[in-house]
């Protein structure tokens, strides 16, 4: 490859093309393929390539603590979780329709596993997604309303496809955190799937988040365009026996 084509395939960011054309024209040489077989075969390189890259891209935005696939999830030890409404799940026709999800349960039955898989299902299918702590969304909110940023936070959270909020539960929250929350859930109502993780029924949440107007408008819009499940079963973490 001289000098003149490598410098092209740089200027076009034809990187896998790049790094095989020299290997290629090498085993062309032998093998003789016609001139539309050796273009192809070069563009599909490309394109897994391409591919792959905006997998990873995805993963990185998504911020998983722990890359659970659904396939390794202990549902034997679990009778608490339906494992084919799960696969159901899995098909991501809540995330296409913009439905939310609701995953109730005490520490340590699975909620957040099960949260993830599906992140890592919706990725794996071209979505975009984010895995967020509670704690450290209303942290992020509170910083917003300092420097006056919130409505860019939720200009930001709305790009997400699939949005986990894990272990929503009892925090020190400050009414203005609960008003940029309820403006975040308003915002992605029939618009984009939210899968929220908690120890909480829903008459627990207006304890927890106080206003009780904005929370039976808040759990109105959730409820409406939801799936709960209710994970009543032992928790995951005690040793298997």
């Amino acid at each position: 490859m001289n000098d003149a084509t490598d410098q092209l395939l740089k200027s076009l960011h034809l990187e896998r093309i790049r790094q095989l054309l020299p290997s290629e024209l090498a085993r062309a040489q032998d093998s003789a393929p016609s001139y539309t077989h050796f273009l192809e075969r070069l563009l599909r390189e490309e394109h897994a390539y391409r591919l792959a890259k905006q997998h990873e891209a995805r993963l990185k935005q998504a911020a998983i603590p722990e890359r659970w696939a659904l396939e390794t999830f202990p549902f034997h030890r679990q009778p608490g979780v339906n494992k084919a409404q799960i696969l159901q799940l899995a098909e991501l026709d809540f995330v296409r329709g913009a439905h939310n999800l609701v995953l109730v349960g005490p520490t340590g039955v699975g909620k957040t596993g099960l949260g993830c898989g599906l992140l890592l299902k919706a990725i794996e299918n071209g979505h975009r997604g984010l895995f967020v702590k509670a704690q450290d969304l209303f942290d992020e909110m509170y910083a917003s309303l300092a420097d006056r940023s919130s409505r860019k936070l939720i200009n930001r959270l709305m790009k997400i496809e699939l949005l986990v909020i894990d272990e929503l539960g009892y925090l020190n929250l400050k009414s203005e955190q609960t008003n940029v929350f309820f403006k975040l859930m308003d915002a992605r109502h029939r618009r984009r799937a939210t899968i929220v993780t908690t120890n909480l029924e829903y008459e627990e949440w207006y304890d927890f988040l106080g206003k009780k107007q904005m929370v039976a408008a808040l759990l109105d819009r959730l409820r409406q365009n939801c799936t709960t499940l209710r994970i009543d079963g032992p928790s995951l973490r005690a040793p298997a026996g």
